[in-house]
């Protein structure tokens, strides 16, 4: 929650004034802005102590040792409000609402991440059964799942845990629009 209060205080105080419109397959004239990262991202590097300090029982169990919430539980699956889905541990911008589709899981689930650089993925054979785990790029904090199951354009389904995420509403994001 620590990240994204400083993220947003940072958006309103204008310290993340440089903006940019990303563009997302099928995007229109109503894209919303989101903020440039570049096309580096800055790694954040903490001990597993700073991590438990800043995030819940139950954020540090999904984001830092790769659990998983119970389907249905979240408090995102079902969120339907225009905006920006960025990580619950750092902050980084990871999924749009646009591209949120109703997969049926109990988790969030996107066809396209914002850029494809703030993702990294890896091969989890955790469970007897191998998998593609999604993580976020900065801070290595474990989102979920990525299946080739999903809609087009991409095929994909990013499932999601809800706990390894926060929600940005779209006017909270305009209103730092250049």
């Amino acid at each position: 929650m620590k990240p994204l209060i400083l993220f947003c205080l940072a958006l309103l105080s204008g310290a993340c004034s440089d903006f940019s419109k990303e563009k997302t397959s099928g995007s229109s004239s109503n894209q919303m802005y989101i903020p440039a990262q570049g096309n580096s991202i800055e790694r954040i590097k903490k001990t597993e102590a700073e991590w438990r300090v800043e995030l819940n029982e139950q954020e540090y169990y999904v984001l830092r040792q790769a659990g998983t919430e119970y389907a249905f539980s979240g408090d995102l699956w079902n969120n339907k409000e225009d905006g920006l889905y960025t990580c619950r541990a750092c902050g980084l911008p990871l999924f749009e609402s646009k591209t949120k589709f109703k997969s049926g899981t109990g988790w969030p689930s996107f066809y396209e991440p914002v850029n494809k650089e703030y993702i990294t993925e890896k091969q989890d054979r955790s469970y007897g059964m191998l998998r593609v785990e999604v993580l976020c790029a900065r801070c290595d904090g474990h989102l979920g799942h990525v299946f080739s199951d999903g809609p087009q354009p991409t095929g994909l389904r990013y499932c999601i845990n809800s706990v390894s995420l926060d929600f940005i509403e779209k006017e909270e994001i305009e209103k730092k629009e250049p």
